[in-house]
């Protein structure tokens, strides 16, 4: 049986501390959780009750194995997430400071495992019978997850749903201007785009939602997702349809993760063949419930928490 989504790239260890609105030198507390943008999608998809899985590598460490168990806690297949013996899993901090503060510091180095995906260990019949695959920027990075990363698209050529999540992390490139051409080329082989406008602006060289959403749709896309922060998000596509959907009033404790929760719901919705306002304000309201909490992927809500959020008009 084909899974209802595979995805491929991040994945890591989360320190968030346990205390709000301290600076991490005097953080004494931490809580450990499951991390990276492409791990936590799948976790929010199978809380949604989808059969999910990811393509990723640890280090070979105890924190590795932390993330199997995590991940199959979570109901996500771990078949493809393998050791890179010699790296360490990576691990991210963060700093608190609600409303909209949340300072992300990576630990990656020499080089995060997640980016060493070969092409070869690619199980690509799985990718291509997968009702949505899901890709992210970071793996264009660096090689040779960049290869492999291009390898799945090219091999699954359009059949079902590729969602490239533009995933801009300057910090992960060596040199950001080097970036665009590899977005274009993934665009090619994706049906649906998602990022905010600083990252639809590394993909197209446009800031504006409307443009830039068009210049994704002309770059090869059939569904542009365009993150506007406090102005909610713009969906458009191929056919000339469009939605505008506000923010979900929130009180943010983490604003972390909201993204990702975004994302499996988006994948949810278009799974189950929802129209374009309603899958929007259905991801809307997932990441505004993670938005609410402190963690991420033990966070992502269920489709009963989704649908008490949109009933009462705010997360309460």
């Amino acid at each position: 049986m084909a899974y209802d989504l595979i995805t491929m790239g991040r994945i890591g260890v989360d320190l968030y501390p346990l205390q709000t609105g301290v600076p991490l030198p005097q953080v004494t507390s931490f809580g450990k959780f499951l991390g990276g943008s492409a791990s936590n999608v799948a976790v929010a998809a199978a809380r949604l009750g989808h059969r999910t899985a990811v393509i990723t590598r640890t280090g070979d460490d105890p924190f590795g194995s932390y993330l199997h168990e995590a991940l199959r806690g979570f109901g996500v297949d771990d078949r493809w997430v393998t050791p890179v013996p010699g790296l360490p899993t990576p691990v991210t901090f963060c700093e608190i400071f609600p409303p909209d503060d949340f300072p992300l510091y990576f630990y990656r180095r020499p080089k995060a495992p997640d980016l060493e995906i070969d092409a070869h260990e690619l199980d690509l019949d799985a990718i291509r019978e997968t009702r949505v695959f899901w890709i992210t920027g970071t793996g264009l990075s660096e090689e040779p997850s960049r290869t492999a990363t291009l390898a799945a698209l090219a091999h699954r050529a359009k059949s079902g749903t590729t969602v490239f999540d533009l995933d801009w992390r300057p910090m992960f490139w060596k040199d950001p201007a080097a970036a665009r051409p590899f977005y274009q080329e993934a665009l090619r082989h994706t049906t649906v785009a998602v990022g905010n406008l600083d990252e639809v602006e590394v993909a197209t060289g446009v800031r504006e939602p409307r443009a830039a959403a068009q210049a994704l749709l002309d770059a090869g896309c059939e569904l542009a997702v365009v993150k506007q922060g406090p102005k909610g998000v713009l969906a458009v596509d191929s056919e000339g349809e469009s939605a505008e959907v506000p923010p979900l009033p929130v009180s943010v404790l983490n604003g972390l993760g909201a993204g990702d929760a975004f994302g499996g719901s988006l994948c949810d919705g278009l799974l189950a063949g929802r129209d374009l306002e309603t899958v929007m304000r259905r991801a809307n309201a997932a990441g505004a419930i993670v938005a609410s909490r402190l963690e991420c992927s033990s966070a992502m809500p269920t489709a009963d928490e989704i649908d008490a959020a949109l009933e009462a008009g705010a997360v309460l």
